[in-house]
């Protein structure tokens, strides 16, 4: 019998966070797609807990008010809310003490702030939103493992270049080994373990094979990646022999601060991290003394090791049947003394050694791309492991989306590497020297115990330097053929990077743009940014008009801007399917500065609130940002983003919300949005859909793929 084959679009290795976000995109864009995983069973306890500030602002862009299900934005609803940051060191004494209190996240630079919730409810919120906007078409097939893969050299984008051979597991091997009776992740905590699942792979039945033909194949397949070996990309960076062990339990405790987040040194037993976590759980990261190795593995070399000098020093891999919650517990406590503790409720534990490493590159022939765990691994510390995992995705996932669809030219597929390997770096900087400064002995005042050790007040401005870079707010792209800086410089004063234009010197050019507050022309209603939006796979042109009222030529721009739009040859229908609806590639918003009640829709050109085939208004592409709203208080979108209320001006968003071109309101400023957009979109003036039935039902357009539909 011959092995069954198959094509797909895009197949996803593995469904992890950084798995589920690019399945996630690739559903809500309506790509063709699959995503595998070798585990039989979903995250059921355990593994990453913290969302940041980004994370919970690209999850609430996966969500719109048409909705009537569950979707990914619930993780700010359950999640425990972390507010205060926590430090303990020595006294003089050698007695661990409270020295500062500071908030946990970086004030004022989001909406939300850091919280806490299990890693698996994160991946059901993947499941049902994938599930919805897929319309139950897509599903994580499990337990299957990929066997092998090859890549051909073909230059057409819609070829299928990368065959795949999966294998069905059978259940007992797709199965995480567990060490004991109580959920653990050290199955997944050392290597060796994928290497002894493909030694049990035995080739005797062809019904177990697929043979799967992709256009392109993401690799989000954790740190010891098959995906990663099979384009023989390396990881570099080093290993240490901290060791840590994590718990996740019911504290008994009269430690004051266990329900705020803590960084605690004691003098000489070891650091401890406390999180609170939902539903009286507490996560507690402890450093280890020296756990015994296994003596069989002393020098040898693994993935993970460092040098090769290193492998050859190497203790060997650690023992992890020596791990176990009750070892764990006990230098808890000891680090905790003169408080004591005790658990209850204990639902899951694990143990790690501290290294960084981040792949040199992140994929091959811009066929085949890996992220998350699979091209960076670090210590939990930052809390930056899922966070910067799913954020990768999502850099990567619109991209995919675009080429696929025939819309864009596979050159953007390059910026993901260019884009996401200057954060993965950052990263491992950041958490290198954090998790060191975590590690060791702290210094004691006024006392040369330990002197040259761990300076707290070093440690600390580490961890409040790091708070906007751990939040995933800052993250910076820089000039490439999705982003235009022209016209941006840095403020002398500015140590932070960011560049700024001068019509909008709020507005980072590279950077998230950040949620502010509109009001609706039509209807008066406050609408958040984010809001509008959203993570759909389209561009967005913000038209910032300015007073209308007061200036009438900006008005008149305003009217010049109807032609351009109008034409076959201009990016608002020279890249918009025949028959689409004509903003589901490029969203053209206009957002004015006059009072609301001093201008009527009629008074704004057509484009600004057009009609579709069924003569049906889209009021959502006008609104005013500055003026008084019946709840809210005020609003000044235009002072939110440094924008004159006289000269206006013109943002481009790429559909991850990341500034891309910020220009002059002017018709010069819109051709050079054309320009922008000619680099690298395919014009779709022979792309014909089927025309729309103005008697059909299409009440579902609102949940349904909005991308060139």
């Amino acid at each position: 019998m011959a092995i069954k084959e198959s094509n797909t679009d895009v197949l996803i290795i593995g469904a992890g966070p950084s798995g589920y976000m690019c399945a996630t995109w690739l559903a809500r864009c309506g790509i063709p797609f699959r995503i595998i995983d070798k585990r039989s069973n979903e995250v059921f306890a355990g593994q990453a807990d913290g969302l940041q500030s980004r994370t919970l602002e690209i999850f609430k862009s996966f969500s719109d008010r048409s909705f009537d299900f569950a979707t990914l934005d619930q993780g700010w609803k359950v999640a425990n809310h972390v507010t205060e940051m926590c430090f303990w060191s020595p006294d003089e004494s050698g007695k661990i003490v409270r020295n500062s209190r500071v908030p946990d996240s970086a004030p004022g630079i989001s909406n939300y702030t850091e919280c806490v919730i299990h890693q698996g409810n994160v991946e059901k919120w993947f499941n049902e939103s994938i599930e919805n906007f897929s319309s139950g078409k897509v599903k994580v097939e499990r337990p299957l493992l990929p066997v092998s893969m090859t890549i051909k050299d073909d230059a057409d984008p819609q070829s299928y270049a990368v065959d795949v051979m999966v294998k069905k597991l059978s259940s007992d091997l797709a199965r995480p080994k567990q060490e004991g009776k109580v959920a653990n992740g050290l199955f997944r905590a050392f290597d060796g373990d994928q290497d002894a699942i493909y030694n049990s792979i035995t080739k005797d039945n062809e019904d177990d094979y697929e043979l799967i033909h992709a256009k392109y194949v993401v690799g989000s397949d954790g740190a010891h990646s098959w995906v990663r070996k099979q384009l023989g990309i390396d990881m570099d960076g080093e290993h240490t022999d901290f060791v840590w062990g994590v718990l996740d339990i019911t504290p008994i405790t009269n430690f004051p601060d266990i329900r705020n987040r803590c960084a605690i040194h004691s003098k000489d037993s070891g650091s401890i991290m406390v999180i609170p976590r939902e539903n009286d759980l507490v996560r507690f990261y402890i450093q280890l003394n020296e756990v015994e190795r296994d003596p069989e593995t002393k020098g040898q070399s693994n993935e993970f090791s460092g040098t090769v000098a290193e492998r050859k020093a190497s203790k060997g891999r650690i023992d992890r049947s020596k791990i176990t919650p009750e070892s764990i517990l006990k230098q808890a406590q000891e680090i905790f003394k003169p408080y004591t503790l005790e658990m209850t409720d204990l639902r899951w534990y694990t143990g790690y050694q501290i290294g960084q490493r981040v792949s040199p590159s992140f994929g091959a022939k811009n066929r085949v791309f890996i992220s998350g765990d699979a091209c960076h691994t670090h210590s939990p510390k930052a809390g930056q492991g899922m966070n910067v995992s799913m954020q990768d995705t999502y850099n990567l996932g619109f991209k995919l989306a675009l080429v696929c669809k025939g819309l864009a030219k596979q050159d953007i597929l390059t910026t993901y590497e260019s884009e996401r390997l200057k954060v993965a770096r950052d990263l491992i900087a950041y958490d290198h020297k954090l998790s060191r400064l975590f590690s060791g002995k702290p210094m004691i005042p006024n006392s040369d115990v330990f002197e040259g050790g761990v300076s707290m007040d070093e440690f600390q401005r580490v961890y409040h330097e790091g708070a906007e870079f751990a939040s995933g707010t800052i993250v910076d792209y820089q000039d490439s053929i999705l982003i235009s800086k022209k016209g941006a410089s840095q403020d002398a004063n500015d140590v932070s990077g960011k560049e700024y234009h001068p019509l909008a010197s709020k507005v980072p050019v590279g950077r998230r743009f950040m949620s502010g507050q509109i009001i609706a022309q039509a209807d008066g209603r406050p609408v958040d940014t984010l809001e509008r939006f959203a993570s759909d796979g389209r561009f967005r042109v913000l038209l910032f008009a300015g007073d209308v009222k007061g200036s009438p030529n900006n008005m008149d721009v305003l009217c010049d801007f109807q032609e351009l739009l109008d034409s076959n040859d201009f990016f608002a229908k020279k890249y918009t399917p025949v028959n689409a609806f004509e903003n589901s590639v490029i969203d053209v918003v206009t957002i004015h500065s006059s009072d609301r009640h001093h201008v009527e829709l009629e008074d704004f050109p057509a484009f600004t609130h057009p009609l579709d085939y069924k003569r049906r208004c889209d009021y959502w592409r006008l609104y005013t940002g500055v003026g008084e709203t019946y709840h809210e208080g005020s609003i000044d979108a235009y002072d939110t983003y440094g924008i004159d209320k006289t000269k206006g001006a013109i943002i481009v968003l790429r559909p991850d919300s990341h500034v891309a071109v910020v220009t002059d309101f002017s018709v010069a400023g819109l051709k050079e949005v054309d320009n922008y957009f000619d680099k690298f979109m395919i014009p779709q003036t022979k792309n014909v859909l089927p025309p729309k039935d103005p008697q059909a039902n299409d009440t579902d357009r609102f949940v349904l793929p909005k991308l060139a539909v």
